[in-house]
């Protein structure tokens, strides 16, 4: 799909990224349907994730309805422009994708948990679209934030890859990247968080494969270990 000329697509390159902005979006301070804070620091023992399975409004309900989740939030992350807009995200020249991120507690739920909801809530062999939702936005993502979080998510990815192909589905295209200062979460607008919540008729459809995602996977403590651990499952 063509827009203004443009590959939506398409990486944009960094001499063509927007400038962006310093000034960070303002978002609620609660959240509309846990009342739990949106932004950090969290309660001893909550870790978070970053996920991003192409429209961030359904995505973000998928999560806020979880077990175990303390708090959501909607966002931009994975791309090169600080602070954008709505606008400049859809426009395929900011480098972001739609994200979610997932604050949990993990005295209640479990990051393998949160992987299986990533997993099965959209469909993660589709590249740089989501169903009729074509760009750069809606590409599949996952943003880990240590090795410990990387080695649990490659060991899921290889382990539901075993299931999708069986299922007669394609390779996952999920693009795999370490979250921090480099590559920041952004805050969308305030209107955007919980959208779903605010906006009952709001239209977000779910693009899964149907395929479960099997959980309980150990971390593995090196690449063999990896391929032993999706191999058993």
């Amino acid at each position: 799909m063509r827009f203004f000329g443009a590959d939506k697509t398409a990486m944009v390159d960094p001499a063509g990224a927007l400038p962006g902005r310093p000034e960070e979006m303002r978002v609620p301070e609660r959240h509309e349907v846990l009342g739990t804070p949106l932004k950090g620091p969290f309660p001893p023992g909550v870790e978070t994730a970053i996920f991003g399975m192409g429209c961030f409004w359904g995505a973000e309900r998928i999560f806020w309805q979880a077990e175990g989740v303390y708090t959501t939030a909607v966002g931009y992350a994975g791309g090169l422009t600080p602070n954008p807009t709505y606008e400049e995200a859809c426009g395929g020249r900011t480098g972001h994708a739609e994200v979610v991120l997932v604050a949990y507690d993990t005295a209640l739920t479990s990051y393998q948990e949160m992987l299986k909801l990533f997993w099965e809530g959209h469909d993660p062999t589709q590249h740089m679209r989501q169903g009729n939702d074509v760009g750069t936005q809606y590409r599949s993502l996952l943003m880990y934030g240590d090795e410990q979080q990387r080695a649990t998510a490659e060991a899921s990815r290889e382990s539901y890859q075993q299931m999708l192909t069986a299922a007669g589905h394609g390779t996952i295209t999920t693009e795999f990247l370490q979250s921090g200062p480099e590559r920041p979460f952004y805050y969308a607008e305030d209107y955007h968080q919980q959208y779903l919540a605010k906006n009952p008729g709001g239209y977000c459809p779910a693009h899964g494969t149907g395929v479960a995602c099997p959980i309980g996977l150990s971390v593995p403590a090196s690449t063999a270990d990896v391929r032993s651990a999706s191999s058993s499952h």
